[in-house]
């Protein structure tokens, strides 16, 4: 068995940094020792270098940091060539953009194009897990996976349900829906590392025959993952309150039919009030906070403090295209300057555990991915604090490991990611070609 040898500053978690000053977990000359696709050991070097077999290859990256692959819970794959496209609100923008770029998607030969280079954008911004949205046609799901596959990545997608208030191009129906859903979770879910999503855009596109479907899919599947919006914006939530009057709130037509439980990722969750947050928390269902989105959008700031007192569990995530950058770097940064809006100090440590151990916890995968742990899959990024002239300024002069964090995720983005590895193997060199 070959074993492979990395030796870098590390940093992991052994919590949440939010209830524990001792959380992160930081070497400063470390180890991470692979075999098969796995971690087998990490720590200090000086503890380790004895576990590193005569044959193994020794990757000397003393000058980078090593932290788990970055995990981006809510994020369109057919978005990728709409990014960065200008309207004055969410729904304009959907009409106006979203959905003549999806309809492309019917097209076979434009879903694989958009999927290989969408999982190498990824992967050159260091994620290697995400959670994906295609399109409403069952090809676009398959692209997906067959890309992700072909780079044994750790990743979930399902294929988009919409049979209403949508252009005719891009509509299924509850039995096609169902078919096809059902269809492909048999194809790809937990096939090698693939893992499959229930898709239902967001509750206005889906009549409650959809949504029946929908719950009914997910009690038949417990261990499949389900996402969707709710509460991005207060002109959608005036919608959704019109089209399902007989509910308590937006998150309550979830609710109602089955679709909050763990595992399930709903994007954004700005607008919701105390008792909707208590629910998520309730059901271990996962709020994604897309700050380069709503920022974009116009659609609000997520308030860390509420969410924190109500024990939701909250991840980070890009949300390209109405995101800006697929970058968790970039997201860290408007992150925090989100959370400072709300009053609330979000530290770089905690943005980091957010978007690696947190999000594989809350995602109820947390012995597989988020982590360098022995036993986990060895995903991970090799960072360089050099990688900019003002970054190697900033960091010479950091003087705690929060310094050097606050300073990646403010002045980072996918030039500071050096390499990229899944299941052990590099997978993006910055100095190379995408691989």
């Amino acid at each position: 068995m070959t074993q492979s040898a990395y030796r870098a500053k590390l940093l992991t978690f052994t919590g949440d940094p939010a209830q524990s000053s001792d959380a992160a977990v930081f070497d400063e000359d470390g180890v991470v020792i692979v075999e098969d696709g796995h971690v087998v050991a990490s720590g200090a070097w000086s503890a380790l270098k004895s576990r590193v077999s005569d044959g193994a290859t020794v990757h000397d990256l003393r000058d980078k940091l090593i932290v788990p692959g970055f995990i981006d819970t809510h994020i369109h794959y057919p978005q990728t060539d709409m990014i960065a496209s200008p309207a004055p609100g969410l729904l304009p923008w959907l009409d106006t953009y979203t959905f003549p770029t999806e309809r492309g998607f019917e097209n076979e030969a434009v879903a694989q194009d958009t999927a290989r280079f969408f999982v190498d954008e990824l992967l050159a911004c260091g994620t290697t897990t995400a959670l994906v949205y295609c399109t409403v046609h069952k090809q676009s799901a398959d692209a997906l996976f067959t890309a992700s596959e072909a780079k044994n990545l750790r990743m979930v997608a399902g294929k988009v349900l919409m049979d209403r208030h949508c252009p005719e191009f891009l509509r299924d129906t509850p039995q096609t829906g169902y078919d096809d859903s059902a269809e492909l979770i048999g194809r790809w879910h937990n096939r090698g590392r693939q893992m499959y999503a229930l898709t239902p855009r967001f509750a206005p596109t889906s009549t409650e025959a959809q949504l029946e479907a929908c719950g009914a899919l997910a009690k038949a599947h417990a261990d499949i993952f389900i996402q969707s919006h709710v509460a991005e914006n207060p002109d959608e939530v005036k919608w959704v309150k019109e089209l399902f009057p007989g509910h308590r709130s937006y998150l309550d037509v979830y609710d109602h039919y089955g679709l909050l439980r763990r595992r399930a990722v709903y994007g954004h969750c700005i607008w919701l009030d105390d008792e909707d947050r208590r629910r998520m928390a309730d059901t271990g269902t996962v709020a994604a906070h897309c700050p380069t989105s709503n920022l974009f959008l116009g659609s609000g700031l997520f308030d860390f403090d509420k969410a924190g007192a109500s024990s939701m569990p909250v991840t980070l995530a890009t949300d390209v295209g109405g995101g800006t950058s697929f970058s968790m770097l970039q997201t860290m940064n408007e992150a925090h300057k989100v959370a400072r809006m709300g009053g609330h100090h979000l530290t770089a440590t905690r943005m980091f555990w957010l978007a690696t151990a947190g999000a594989a916890q809350a995602l109820d995968l947390a012995d597989k991915i988020g982590t360098l742990a022995p036993g986990s899959e060895a995903d991970f990024v090799v960072l360089d604090a050099q990688a900019t002239p003002l970054l190697a300024r900033r960091t010479a002069r950091a003087e705690s490991l929060e310094e050097l964090l606050f300073a990646l995720a403010l002045l980072g983005d996918d030039r500071t990611v050096f390499e990229t590895y899944a299941a052990g193997k590099r997978v993006h060199s910055r100095d190379g070609a995408r691989r």
